[in-house]
């Protein structure tokens, strides 16, 4: 069964949704159907909290169980920006070759735009090899504001 809690951000309204125990979607600004649960699961709970503490700059990590559903090479995607460190960025080139797929640069984009738990799967924080913000599934304003955000509150 899934469960969704919403909450209010800086980036506007973002619904938690949960299944099995685990976070499976983010959404941002975006509706949510009526046929999943609203309902204060401890995960949910938890995942409000830590995402609470990112937009006050306290939080630079988050360690709620995830399970986000694609495919196996968007997996290792979404893995491997997992491990990009808060306040820093890398290019899809980077995360292509970190996933053993030096060719699948487009591939890696592919998966950011598809990632179903952004903010804490931090799709945002990658960029093109030129160095420029280039697309982001929730707008570019808003991968705008993170990168700033957690350049600020990155001391």
């Amino acid at each position: 069964m899934k469960y969704v809690k919403t909450m209010n951000t800086k980036i506007g309204k973002i619904s938690l949704i949960e299944e099995d125990s685990k976070i499976i979607e983010i959404r941002v600004n975006k509706k949510v159907e009526n046929d999943i649960t609203k309902k204060d699961t401890l995960v949910l709970k938890e995942t409000e909290k830590q995402l609470e503490e990112y937009f006050k700059g306290k939080r630079k990590t988050f360690d709620v169980p995830l399970n986000p559903k694609g495919p196996n090479f968007m997996k290792k995607v979404w893995t491997a920006l997992q491990n990009i460190p808060y306040g820093e960025v890398k290019t899809y080139q980077q995360i292509a070759e970190e996933v053993e797929n030096p060719k699948a640069a487009r591939a890696v984009g592919m998966a950011n735009h598809r990632n179903p738990i952004p903010i804490i799967i931090p799709c945002h924080r990658v960029i093109g090899s030129n160095g420029k913000l280039v697309g982001y599934a929730l707008g570019m304003d808003i991968k705008k504001f993170l990168l700033d955000w957690e350049k600020e509150n990155n001391v």
